[in-house]
């Protein structure tokens, strides 16, 4: 994945630094969220990612989710890994009006 097609957001919560990270698709520009960390610091956030990173293809699970915007006549496809179909839908919409997106279907991909 190109670096450009990353964002790293941090937020302050209480004590906590929490950290979102989104992936941008080339092809219809739309951010959606990959995973979110929480640490005392930056630093401890972003670590907490890495090991994310470094296992997700191994704890979680992979899923297809084809949608369009509502008022555009264009299917997308978009891959998510989570844990259960109801996190790859939260990833989905996380940050966004739930009522400008129509979902068509989710499926569960097989193991590979």
């Amino acid at each position: 994945m190109d670096a450009g097609n990353l964002v790293f957001e941090f937020s302050e919560e209480a004590d906590r630094t929490q950290l979102h990270l989104f992936t941008i698709n080339s092809k219809h520009q739309q951010r959606f969220l990959f995973h979110s960390s929480v640490g005392y610091t930056k630093m401890e956030a972003l670590v907490d990612m890495l090991q994310y990173v470094k296992e997700f293809r191994n704890t979680e699970n992979s899923y297809t989710i084809q949608w369009s915007l509502k008022g555009d006549n264009s299917l997308h496809t978009s891959y998510f890994r989570a844990k259960d179909i109801f996190q790859a839908l939260e990833k989905f919409s996380f940050g966004r009006d739930r009522n400008t997106m129509v979902v068509f279907s989710i499926t569960l991909n097989p193991l590979s």
